[in-house]
């Protein structure tokens, strides 16, 4: 039987192409779906009209395309992102970035045209196409630069760990407290220099009167 395809069918057709296909699969699976309807004469008259219709708009949007095309001749989109030393972002760069690019650029686009396979992780340039219509692709080119201004996280890390040491060796100046390792020592020592003094204190000698007395009465 022959039917009118409504809708795209791999290995078939595209939409409003008349197709030959075998009865059970056009009433059984193409026609209850509304994949396709009855080729009739009329409904043949339809879908060509339809198809030329179709095809009229699709070589507008080609053209309109196109002209779109002339405006990204040439254009360059620069990042400075942090780094590593071996190259690799701390991030990446990201359709969504690019778009957001173009657009500051006065060049709207999709980030779904923009064909990146994967963000971009490395530093260096990056040839990036963009599908503005099926038969119209650009290319922008994409810098990566490394930002300097900033250190990587782990001297980060380090420069943070290395100021609250800082921090708390000038609190412990301001407040004259010991660590407490150095006040356990000095309760030790205070509480052995006391023993020692009242050892002092028991085994001295009596006053000199008092000597005295005692050998006169002896």
């Amino acid at each position: 039987m022959r039917v009118i395809l409504r809708k795209e069918v791999e290995n078939l057709g595209d939409v409003g192409d008349v197709v030959e296909v075998a009865d059970g699969y056009g009433m059984n699976h193409l026609i209850p779906k509304g994949v396709a309807i009855h080729a009739t004469a009329n409904s043949v008259r339809a879908a060509q009209h339809e198809q030329m219709l179709r095809e009229a708009q699709i070589q507008v949007a080609k053209r309109g395309s196109e002209e779109d095309a002339k405006r990204f001749a040439g254009v360059e989109l620069e990042f400075t992102v942090r780094a590593g030393k071996d190259g690799r972002l701390f991030g990446s760069v990201t359709n969504r970035d690019i778009e957001a690019a173009l657009a500051e650029k006065g060049l709207e686009v999709s980030r779904r045209k923009i064909l990146l396979e994967e963000p971009i992780r490395r530093l260096g340039e990056h040839d990036i196409s963009i599908r503005l219509h099926p038969e119209v692709r650009v290319q922008v080119k994409v810098h990566v630069l490394a930002d300097e201004s900033a250190p990587p996280p782990e001297e980060e890390a380090s420069d943070e760990e290395a100021g609250g040491d800082q921090a708390v060796a000038e609190e412990a100046e301001e407040t004259d407290v010991a660590p407490p390792g150095d006040k356990a020592s000095a309760e030790a020592s205070a509480e052995e220099t006391g023993s020692g003094e009242a050892g002092e204190e028991e085994g001295a000698d009596p006053p000199a009167e008092e000597a005295g007395e005692k050998d006169a009465s002896g």
